[in-house]
């Protein structure tokens, strides 16, 4: 793999973000409808800006991987110090994506090692490498780690060490969605809902504990047993859930990530000179 196929990578990433970003309504969440007359409401067009500041540090990502070549401790460690200039750089971007950057980050990487693997053997790569503990992370706990051990969730890192389960569950939904007929939006939409149903999301659980995010993964479940997003009573059913989310300013940001992890794999094997942004791209999807 080349220097141009790292790029092509990280950009295949920035794009399954922004294709998360792009999706609408998704509750709780930002979305195209916050440009300009909800002000009380995330900034949409910074977070699209900020994901771009992304790719530099994704593609050194790519390229670490690429060098080491194994799914090694010393990759484990590299990753974590590109990840945390990364982030500054994001941050005087706009902020925002640390989820998803951890996210894809390992993803970007697994993905590196195995150009021509498909999503299931990326995600078995990713699980190798977080496997490992990064030897000079800050020793200081995160916030997310806080609320792991405080309620025994499995947090962003359990989910990376378990080989992202809810990314495949995304996986399996988009599959599904696709061939009951939805359309893209509905599958993604969906996709989205069945992580939100099951998923330990401790961004919720820090602003609504425990019964707030039983109450989330009850309405995304709701949702999806009317049949999705796709039938009428499923988009009635997820306007309502929007509406009441964004009234108790809940976010379930951890499966927002997890969404644009499962579009990223969902876009390989990659080749070089895809377009992103533009929406045409040479990729072949995954089987």
């Amino acid at each position: 793999m080349s220097s141009r196929e790292d790029e092509t990578l990280a950009q295949a990433a920035v794009t399954a973000l922004t294709g998360q970003l792009a999706l609408a309504p998704k509750p709780g969440l930002p979305d195209p409808r916050d440009l300009g007359a909800r002000t009380t409401r995330v900034d949409h067009s910074a977070l699209r800006w900020s994901a771009k500041a992304l790719a530099p540090g994704l593609a050194a990502m790519a390229a670490a991987a690429r060098r080491t070549g194994e799914p090694t401790s010393q990759l484990r460690t590299e990753l974590g110090a590109i990840g945390r200039c990364t982030e500054h750089s994001v941050g005087l971007a706009g902020g925002g994506h640390r989820g998803a950057l951890w996210a894809l980050g390992l993803l970007v990487a697994a993905a590196a090692l195995d150009p021509h693997a498909g999503a299931k053997d990326v995600a078995a790569a990713a699980k190798r490498i977080a496997a490992h503990p990064d030897r000079r992370a800050p020793r200081r706990p995160s916030r997310g780690s806080s609320i792991s051990a405080k309620y025994g969730a499995a947090g962003a890192r359990g989910e990376a060490r378990a080989g992202f389960p809810h990314v495949r569950r995304a996986l399996d939904a988009l599959a599904a969605a696709r061939s009951a007929g939805a359309d893209e939006n509905e599958a993604r939409l969906d996709a989205l809902l069945a992580v939100m149903s099951t998923l330990q999301d401790t961004e919720l659980l820090y602003t609504a504990g425990p019964i707030g995010l039983r109450h989330v993964q009850a309405g995304a479940r709701g949702i999806l047993d009317t049949g999705g997003t796709a039938t009428e009573a499923g988009r009635e059913a997820l306007h309502a859930l929007d509406a009441d989310l964004h009234a108790r300013a809940w976010s379930p940001r951890g499966s927002a990530g997890l969404l644009a992890g499962a579009l990223f794999l969902d876009s390989l094997p990659v080749t070089v000179g895809s377009k992103s942004d533009t929406g045409s791209s040479s990729r072949v999807r995954a089987a």
